[in-house]
Formats: structure tokens, C-alpha cells, sequence
């Protein structure tokens, strides 16, 4: 797919199928065919902005490529992956591999995941052959992503419509990602110079205020006096901002936080006095600069731990103790501060992990609770 001055979608889906599944409706491909007319058809002021790639409009690609090759290179250079899923994990080479529609979706949730958006068509049955092997890995898979899809799409003409939506709302998602990205600015003037400014303690006070607040603004999060708790799914988690004002090189700004995790037992008497299901400490911590994996297992002091690099920063999951931190990275104003927060905590929706925190901060709790009965705090 070349550069193009438009916005580039493209429409995924298992192409021989027939929608819907066991009837006499058309093949997927011939209803991408229509929608690609149709979306294309779309003007502003007067001129198309909007180009469909569909496999079936593809020319033959040199001797060095396949198939496989141009749908992958496809899901890398759009800027909408729109998937119709109809649990059929598409073509493989070999019984243990899996399907085109099942690599394409994970390539586009592995590098962008805010581009995505999947329509759910229902899933064809399952066999005990090779071929259902796939499409039950593909389905297993598409489950675990907790992808926001509405409900399943019954008629062709529900799905033409569904597509529809999913793209509006792309439109105006990703043009306000943009516009929060170039407003971030280099760093050189504004109020992230003006932060650049303050010695360590006002600016880690700062920064902690202004992730506090973001924090504290969260739907379902509440306050017990100086003590924040953020809701995830149905459970209150105890969150503590706290914040990192140099390079994490930088030792005195790095004693500043420590390992704070080492001190949750003094928060069980917070715990304790929490109404309804609950949990924590997790610690929120604002860095001003960057942070790496290798970084982030050192604070720890344990290296077998769930690290994860994402857009945001760095977090870190320890299964044994139950400890859970994030370094949001490149706090150097209030609106990048913000906007960090803003994206762990969709990170924690998007992949599933909100789940697995508010777990395992239930059990944090509970461990806290007994090293501060044995400390009698």
C-alpha cells in the first residue's frame, strides 16, 4: 500500500465465506467489493478522502512475495484496520500454523492497536481437523483481546451499516490522537520549559499533583483523605501517584520514590477501614524522562516478573509478592502527564490487564494486611 495523501483503510475478512454463514448470502469479497465503492464515494468540501484496500483490487507482486506478504505489509501501513470476523482464522501452510486473518489482526493489535476496529459476524463451527484447529486458536484469540465489537452482525445490510460506524468513530479518534501528539511540543519552551525549571521537589510535587488529579478525575474513582482509589472493573484499587522529577539515571532523583512498594504495609490501616471489594497499593509513578525494562526490573530487585513496554511506559507486574507499578514516561508538563495517565489506564481496558490488576491487587491487600499484623502497624 503506497503513501497516500488520503486515509488509507483497509477491510479484512475471510474472503470465500458467505455472509451470513449457511445461506445464500454473497461472499465476503463481493460485500467488500461494495463497501469500498461506497466509502470511497465519501467527500469532504467536495474531494474523496478515504481509500479502501481490499486484496481482491491487488496486482500480482514480484517472485519474492505472497499472498501473505502483501495482507501483512497492508495491516502495517494502514491507518484503519477495519476486521470482519467470522471466526475463520483464513489460509495456513501447515496444520500448526496460524490462518492470514488470524496474523493480520495481531500484527495490527501488536503495533497499533488504536487503529483496529473488529466487527463480529459470528463464528463458523469448529472441526476436529487441521483447518478447525486454526479457527479455534483464531477465536480463543480474538476472545481473550476483549476487542469492543457491539453486537454481532446478523444481515448484510446491519453490516453495512456497522462498518460505517467504526470508521466515523476512527476519523475522529485518530485526528484527535494526532492533535495530541503534535501539541506535546519538543520540550524546549511553554510550561514544559517552565517544569525544566524547578528544582527536584517542586517538580516532583508537581508532577505528582497534576497525576494525582488526573487519576482522581477517572469515573468510579474516590478519595479517603489523602489516599486515592481508582476503580477497575468492580474493585477499588488503592493508587499511589508519586514521581520521578529527573532521568532515572539520576540518583537523587531516583532516591526520591526508592521502592515504595516497600512501605505498602503502612497503608493497611486504609485498607482496612475500605468499604465494598478493594485492593492495592499499585503504584502510579510520573517519570520525567524515559524509562526502560531493564530499569524497571531494577527497582523491583526481582527479575522474574511481568514487565511490558507499551505507548505509555513501563509496567510491571510481580507474581509471587503481588507488587504492581507503571513509570509513565515523559511527564514534562501537565498535558503529556495527563495524557500518560490517560493512556495506561486505556491500556489496561484494551488488553484485558484491568482484570488481572484489580486481581492481583485484592491479593496485595491481603499480603499487606498480614506483614502489618506481624509489624503490628
Amino acid at each position: 500500500m503506497a503513501k497516500s495523501s488520503k486515509l488509507r483503510v483497509m477491510i479484512s475478512s475471510h474472503c470465500n465465506d458467505t455472509f451470513p454463514a449457511n445461506s445464500k448470502g454473497r461472499p465476503l469479497s463481493e460485500i467488500r467489493r461494495t463497501l469500498k465503492a461506497e466509502i470511497e464515494a465519501v467527500e469532504v468540501f467536495g474531494k474523496p478522502i478515504v481509500e479502501v484496500w481490499i486484496n481482491e483490487d491487488i496486482p500480482p507482486q514480484g517472485g519474492t512475495w505472497d499472498s501473505w506478504d502483501v495482507c501483512i505489509q497492508a495491516v502495517t501501513q494502514c491507518d484503519v484496520l477495519i476486521a470482519l470476523s467470522n471466526g475463520n482464522a483464513g489460509w495456513a501452510q501447515s496444520g500448526g500454523d496460524i490462518g492470514i486473518c488470524h496474523a493480520g489482526l495481531m500484527t495490527g493489535l501488536s503495533r497499533s492497536p488504536g487503529k483496529v476496529r473488529l466487527i463480529s459476524l459470528g463464528n463458523v463451527k469448529v472441526s476436529k481437523a487441521a483447518e478447525g484447529e486454526r479457527n479455534r486458536r483464531f477465536q480463543e484469540y480474538v476472545e481473550k483481546q476483549s476487542l469492543f465489537r457491539g453486537g454481532t452482525v446478523s444481515t448484510e445490510r446491519e453490516l453495512m451499516e456497522r462498518v460505517k460506524e467504526p470508521l466515523r468513530d476512527a476519523l475522529v479518534a485518530l485526528t484527535q490522537a494526532g492533535v495530541r501528539e503534535s501539541s506535546k511540543g519538543r520540550f524546549h519552551s511553554g510550561e514544559a520549559l517552565d517544569w525544566s525549571r524547578l528544582h527536584f521537589n517542586a517538580r516532583h510535587a508537581e508532577m505528582r499533583r497534576v497525576l494525582r488529579d488526573a487519576m482522581r478525575q477517572r469515573t468510579g474513582s474516590s478519595e479517603d483523605g489523602d489516599h486515592l482509589f481508582v476503580r477497575l472493573r468492580d474493585v477499588d484499587v488503592l493508587c499511589v501517584p508519586t514521581a520521578i522529577p529527573a532521568a532515572l539515571t539520576v540518583s537523587a532523583a531516583k532516591e526520591m520514590v526508592g521502592q515504595p512498594f516497600l512501605r505498602d504495609h503502612e497503608l493497611s490501616p486504609v485498607l482496612s477501614r475500605r468499604k465494598g471489594t478493594h485492593g492495592g497499593p499499585v503504584h502510579v509513578i510520573a517519570c520525567h524522562k524515559t524509562a526502560t525494562e531493564a530499569q524497571a526490573i531494577r527497582l523491583l530487585g526481582l527479575p522474574d516478573a511481568t514487565v511490558v513496554s507499551a505507548p505509555f511506559g513501563v509496567f510491571v507486574a510481580d507474581g509471587v509478592q503481588k507488587v504492581q507499578f507503571a513509570f509513565i514516561v515523559n511527564c514534562r508538563d501537565e498535558s503529556t502527564t495527563r495524557h500518560g495517565a490517560q493512556r495506561f489506564f486505556e491500556w489496561l481496558a484494551q488488553t484485558g490487564e484491568e482484570a488481572l490488576v484489580a486481581d492481583r491487587a485484592q491479593a496485595r491487600a491481603r499480603i499487606v494486611a498480614a506483614i502489618a499484623r506481624e509489624t503490628k502497624v
